[in-house]
C-alpha cells in the first residue's frame, strides 16, 4: 500500500514539474517572440525574408552543395553529399514523425511587421521548426567531412533559424528543438555510414644539407609566363620579389619545357619548375637524369605532387628554400624509360582527359571534369588486360607512387611519398546494372564498398593489353599507346625541396 502511494506522490511531482517547464516555456517562448515581432528595421526585414523564402525546401542547402560538388575538393563533395543526405533524413523524421507528436499552434503573427512576413504562413505543427532542423542538419553534416565548411555554415543555420522566429513561424523553442534533431540525426547517420578520416601531415626535420643559400642563388628556375591563365606571371614576380638570386628562365613554346630544362640544368645547382602537374613530372625526369634536387613552384589546377611535399603554394616553396627543407621521394617508372611523380593510369582516365580537355577552356577544368566524368561512365567500353597474369575487363586502372591515404579510386592524397611502393586500384564495369552502381558510389564517394572495385600495394606489376596496344596516361597527361606496360617503383630516387611526409599523425 505504500509503495502505491509513494508512485502516485512521484507521479504527481513530475507532473508538477513538467507543467511548471511548460509554462515558464510558454511564457518565455511569447517573450521573446513578441519582443522580436514588436522590433522592425528595413535592413532586418529583407533578409529575415529573404532567407527563410530561401531555406524554404532546403533550396538553399540544395545550391550550396551544388557549389562545393562542381568547384570542390574531393572533401567538398563528400560533405555535399552527406549534408543532403542529412537534409533527407531530418525532413523526412520531423515532417511525417516529430510534427505528428504533439500538434502546436502557430504564434499569433499579427503583430509581425508586414513586410517581414511570408505570403503564406504554413499550418502544420509548429513545434519542431522543420526549416531549422534542416539548416542544422546540413550544416553539421557537412562538418562531419570538411570542418572549415561546416563552421562556416553554422552562423548561416543559425540565422536561418532565427528568421523563422522574425517572420512570425515559430516560436524560439521550436527552432531550438528543430536544430537539435536536424543536428542529432546528422550525428547519428555518420555512425551509420562514417566519415573520411581526416590527416593533416608534418615534415619530419630535414637530413640533407641544402646546396644553395636562403635567397635561392644557384636555382636555375624555368616558368611559362602564360601558364595557368596568368599565374605563370604571378609566379615569376613572387620569385623575384622573395628568393631574388633564383635565376628565372622563360619558356615561350611549352613544347620546348623538356630540352630548357636539360639545358638549363647544366649550369644549375638546384631545377626549379614553375607550373602543373605535368611540368612537374618533366621537370623530375630532368633532375633525375642529371642528378640535380627540384623545387616546384605549384602553377596548375591541382597541384597534386606539390600539395603533397607540402608546397601548396608559392610561399610555402619559398619557406621550404629558406629553411633548407630537403627530401627524397619516390617515383614510379614505366617500362624502365618513362618516369611518373603521382600516377599512371589506363582505360577510361585516357579518355576521360580528352573529354575534359576539349571542354575546360570553355567552361574551366572542374565543371570539366564533372561532364567528363559523367560521358565516362555513360560511353565507356572496358579494356582487356592481363595483370600480373590475371585476365580482366578493366574500366579504369590507377597506378600511384607511394600508397594513397584512403580507399577511394580518386584518392588525392599520400601520407608519405617514401614508402616504396606503387597504390594499384581496378574498377571493373563489366556487369549489370553496374554502371549505375559506379555512378551512385561515386556520387557519395563511397566506392571502397563497391564489389567491382579492387586495391592492393605492391612494388612492381606487368601489364598485357590484350586487343592490341592501348594508352596509358602519366600523371594526368595523355601518353603514348602500349602493348605491354612494366611498372616499378624507385624508392627515394628524387631529391625535392619539401617534405616526404614522415612526422604525419591525425587530427
Amino acid at each position: 500500500m505504500k509503495d502505491q502511494t509513494g508512485a502516485r506522490d512521484q507521479a504527481r511531482m513530475w507532473r508538477r514539474i513538467h507543467r511548471t517547464v511548460t509554462r515558464w516555456v510558454s511564457a518565455t517562448d511569447r517573450r521573446i517572440f513578441d519582443s522580436v515581432a514588436a522590433s522592425s528595421h528595413p535592413v532586418i526585414d529583407v533578409v529575415m525574408l529573404r532567407l527563410t523564402q530561401a531555406a524554404t525546401f532546403s533550396r538553399l542547402w540544395m545550391v550550396i552543395a551544388a557549389g562545393m560538388w562542381l568547384f570542390g575538393g574531393p572533401a567538398h563533395r563528400r560533405a555535399a553529399v552527406r549534408g543532403m543526405a542529412s537534409v533527407a533524413v531530418s525532413s523526412l523524421v520531423t515532417n511525417q514523425g516529430a510534427k505528428r507528436l504533439r500538434g502546436r499552434r502557430r504564434p499569433d503573427h499579427r503583430d509581425v511587421p508586414v513586410q517581414r512576413k511570408p505570403r503564406r504562413m504554413p499550418t502544420s505543427s509548429s513545434m519542431p521548426s522543420g526549416h531549422s532542423a534542416s539548416a542544422a542538419a546540413f550544416a553539421v553534416g557537412v562538418y562531419l567531412e570538411h570542418r572549415p565548411t561546416g563552421r562556416l555554415l553554422a552562423p548561416l543555420a543559425a540565422a536561418v533559424g532565427v528568421s523563422r522566429v522574425a517572420t512570425g513561424a515559430h516560436y524560439p523553442s521550436d527552432v531550438v528543438v528543430g536544430g537539435a534533431l536536424g543536428g542529432g540525426l546528422a550525428a547519428a547517420l555518420s555512425k551509420v555510414v562514417k566519415p573520411k578520416r581526416r590527416r593533416v601531415f608534418e615534415p619530419a626535420p630535414s637530413t640533407i644539407a641544402s646546396p644553395v643559400d636562403t635567397d635561392g642563388t644557384g636555382i636555375v628556375a624555368v616558368v611559362n609566363p602564360a601558364s595557368g591563365s596568368g599565374t605563370g606571371f604571378r609566379i615569376i614576380e613572387q620569385i623575384r620579389r622573395d628568393l631574388p638570386g633564383v635565376e628565372i628562365v622563360t619558356l615561350d613554346e611549352p613544347g620546348a619545357l623538356v630540352a630548357t630544362l636539360t639545358e638549363v640544368a647544366q649550369r644549375a645547382t638546384v631545377l626549379a619548375v614553375g607550373g602543373g602537374d605535368g611540368s612537374v613530372a618533366a621537370g623530375a625526369t630532368v633532375a633525375l637524369k642529371t642528378g640535380r634536387p627540384l623545387a616546384v613552384f605549384p602553377g596548375g589546377t591541382f597541384n597534386n605532387f606539390a600539395r603533397d611535399i607540402g608546397c601548396a603554394t608559392v610561399d610555402d616553396t619559398v619557406e621550404m628554400i629558406r629553411g633548407g627543407h630537403l627530401a627524397r621521394v619516390d617515383v614510379g617508372n614505366l617500362n624502365g624509360d618513362r618516369i611518373f611523380i603521382n600516377t599512371a593510369s589506363i582505360g577510361a582516365y585516357p579518355r576521360f582527359v580528352r573529354q575534359r580537355q576539349k571542354l575546360e577552356h570553355r567552361i574551366g577544368k572542374p565543371l570539366a571534369a564533372a561532364w567528363a566524368t559523367l560521358y565516362m561512365l555513360l560511353h565507356d567500353t572496358p579494356v582487356r588486360l592481363s595483370v600480373d597474369g590475371r585476365l580482366m575487363n578493366v574500366t579504369m586502372l590507377f597506378i600511384g607512387t607511394s600508397e594513397y591515404s584512403t580507399a577511394e579510386f580518386t584518392a588525392l592524397h599520400r601520407p608519405r611519398l617514401d614508402d616504396g611502393v606503387l597504390d594499384m586500384r581496378i574498377l571493373r564495369v563489366d556487369r549489370k546494372f553496374a554502371r549505375l552502381r559506379v555512378f551512385g558510389a561515386l556520387m557519395a564517394n563511397q566506392l571502397d564498398r563497391y564489389g567491382y572495385y579492387h586495391q592492393r600495394v605492391t612494388t612492381g606489376v606487368r601489364i598485357q593489353a590484350i586487343d592490341g596496344p592501348t594508352v596509358v596516361a602519366l600523371d594526368g597527361e595523355i601518353g603514348q599507346e602500349y602493348r605491354s606496360a612494366v611498372f616499378t617503383v624507385e624508392p627515394s630516387a628524387l631529391t625535392v625541396f619539401g617534405h616526404n611526409g614522415n612526422g604525419d599523425r591525425h587530427r
